[in-house]
């Protein structure tokens, strides 16, 4: 297999690289990893975190002097740590430490400690690089430490002082935040701590040495396996205690829509009528706050993907999903007006929401109390958000809010003095933009309310 087909994500790593074929997910393994490859196989330490669903599973498919090759399971819809709510993150955190401690308790260890090695699937954390574990060795220090601290527990400790928003920032630095920035932006109280004063602001201090040692002489660092088990154990207890200390208005959004228990009720069978027409496998809800009509399908599609802007709200939906044990479902953090990007080397490394939505073309989108957001909050006129939605649906479940609904209303009039430049935020309107992208398949007046819903298809 050549090299030049290698995924666009898969270059860094001179043990091998990942690459498509069929839309199988495949792995090439280099010569200078078959000796790792063969131990964490032949140990059984493979089949141990995939019996766990800790790491994604794969079959060897052929094997030969010069490369083996494996396929993996494949995930339908891969999320990035910039895309994770608080608690998905802080679960992200601590399989990578769980991994760490249970190689350490092998013989190996974890020589990276990217987020990007982990995304979520089946309802959980799931680590997907299956070449990132090495032999450890005795009173070596875990050289993917200083990458644990700028891809987890920096983010982590930002967000909790300053908000969830800070998770975003590796978006901006995708090899991890440096730690100096960290160390900047945490409140002088935390150097009193032990734990973060010699994890974020004394290793701070040791870059900047670090950084000045222009001749090489700084001596190699050593640590015994129990000191290096002690330093994990310390950063998992801090890490599980973590809390957000913001708040949102997400909390009782449903009794601010104007919907009486009839009309609420009434919007979730026209949805389940249309839904079970469409027969969808898989369905993405923009804008689906905690998953609420997601949940109230009567026919469960295999897999629903529910993102929103607000992180609370994608932090209650995550944690129902894992009481639940909905495997089906995968929240995300999304601003519809501002999807991910695509970042990294070439602008290829990491892969934008466009391009990964498109890829899963989901049989049926929602995008209910959403349009009203997109065209007042974010000025978007209707064709754009038409050619947004068309461009990877092929139907469109969406809920139209009339200018007397009182959202419409309370945004209208936060635009002041150009008010009237909103006039075109009408029903007519909406439907003339959409038509030229959907066929209006149904159309349902809600009772006892301003909205409406509409059964789209694309053209």
């Amino acid at each position: 297999m050549n090299a030049k087909n290698a995924h666009s994500s898969s270059f860094r790593d001179p043990s091998g690289y990942v690459f498509v074929e069929n839309e199988d997910i495949k792995r090439v393994i280099h010569p200078i990893y078959f000796e790792q490859y063969k131990s964490l196989t032949d140990s059984g330490f493979y089949n141990t975190l995939f019996k766990n669903e800790l790491l994604i599973s794969h079959i060897e498919l052929e094997k030969n002097e010069s490369e083996i090759v494996i396929k993996a399971e494949k995930i339908p819809f891969i999320t990035y740590p910039y895309e994770w709510s608080f608690n998905m993150y802080k679960e992200a955190a601590l399989l990578t430490l769980k991994l760490q401690k249970f190689s350490l308790e092998n013989g190996f260890s974890l020589k990276d400690a990217s987020a990007f090695n982990i995304t979520f699937y089946k309802g959980k954390a799931i680590f997907i690089d299956t070449l990132s574990f090495d032999f450890y060795r005795e009173n070596s220090p875990w050289r993917a430490y200083k990458q644990f601290i700028t891809h987890f527990f920096g983010p982590l400790l930002l967000a909790h002082y300053h908000g969830a928003q800070q998770l975003k920032l590796l978006s901006n630095f995708i090899d991890g935040i440096p730690v100096k920035i960290i160390s900047s932006m945490l409140p002088s109280k935390t150097k009193l701590s032990p734990l973060l004063y010699s994890n974020i602001h004394l290793l701070a201090k040791l870059e900047d040495k670090h950084n000045e040692d222009y001749k090489g002489d700084a001596k190699t660092a050593s640590l015994t396996k129990k000191g290096q088990l002690n330093i994990i154990k310390s950063l998992y207890d801090y890490i599980k205690k973590l809390e957000l200390k913001e708040h949102s208005e997400w909390g009782n959004y449903y009794n601010k829509t104007n919907y009486t228990d009839d009309a609420f009720l009434q919007k979730s069978q026209i949805i389940n009528t249309w839904v079970k027409a469409i027969q969808p496998n898989k369905l993405i809800d923009v804008g689906g706050n905690d998953g609420t009509f997601v949940r109230k399908l009567k026919d469960e599609t295999k897999i629903a993907l529910v993102c929103d802007i607000d992180n609370n709200a994608v932090d209650f939906n995550h944690k129902t999903m894992k009481i639940n044990k909905e495997h089906f479902m995968l929240p995300f953090v999304l601003d519809v007006l501002n999807p991910s990007a695509s970042i990294g080397l070439n602008n290829k490394e990491r892969d934008s929401f466009l391009n990964r939505i498109g890829d899963f073309a989901p049989d049926v989108t929602f995008a209910l109390a959403v349009i009203h957001h997109m065209s007042l909050s974010g000025n978007v006129p209707f064709r754009e958000s038409a050619k947004f939605f068309s461009s990877f649906s092929k139907y469109l479940i969406i809920e139209f809010p009339k200018r007397e609904d009182s959202w419409v209303q309370r945004l209208l009039n936060n635009k002041a003095d150009f008010k009237s430049h909103f006039d075109f935020y009408s029903q007519v309107n909406f439907e003339d933009a959409y038509s030229q992208y959907f066929n209006i398949e149904g159309k349902e007046v809600i009772e006892s309310s301003e909205r409406v819903l509409y059964l789209l298809k694309a053209l």
